[in-house]
């Protein structure tokens, strides 16, 4: 049995050690928000919050991860949620970022991490963020004009 704490509920699971946490996630606790893409954390869909920092879960042995703090898109966008999730999410919306959506919760895991260190960042430091997370639908311009919508609703 493997302890996990997620979205700050803690959780016990019967798997593997090695079974990847995108799996433990999805089929052992039914929180489908983290998406597989690649398989091989190429492609960001699965980037869940480990201890605050942008992880991949789909090659994140589950445990790996059992004395850690992991967030997913479910916990980034609840009531509960911190401000800089709430602010992506807002933008998000506001902006119409989404197209398909598939790759949209691993880019917004991955937004409010950047938000979370780095308040005011500008093109280079939101490319530098978001490089290794894939949008097929090319959204990039509005990802890109969200997170800077998502830090001046920080600063308000």
């Amino acid at each position: 049995m493997i302890k996990l704490n997620i979205n700050g509920v803690d959780r016990d699971v019967d798997v593997p050690e090695d079974t990847p946490l995108l799996w433990v996630l999805r089929d052992e606790l039914g929180l489908t928000g983290t998406k597989f893409g690649c398989g091989v954390a190429q492609c960001g869909a699965c980037t869940i919050h480990l201890d605050g920092s942008p992880m991949r879960a789909c090659q994140t042995p589950v445990g790996d991860v059992a004395d850690s703090k992991v967030v997913t898109i479910e916990g980034l966008v609840a009531e509960n949620a911190s401000k800089e999730g709430k602010a992506v999410q807002a933008a998000w919306r506001a902006l119409d970022v989404v197209q398909c959506g598939y790759c949209q919760s691993g880019q917004m895991m991955s937004a409010a991490a950047l938000l979370t260190s780095n308040k005011k960042p500008n093109d280079k430091d939101i490319d530098a963020a978001m490089n290794g997370n894939v949008c097929r639908c090319a959204t990039y311009q509005r990802i890109r004009a969200a997170i800077h919508d998502a830090a001046k609703r920080l600063e308000a």
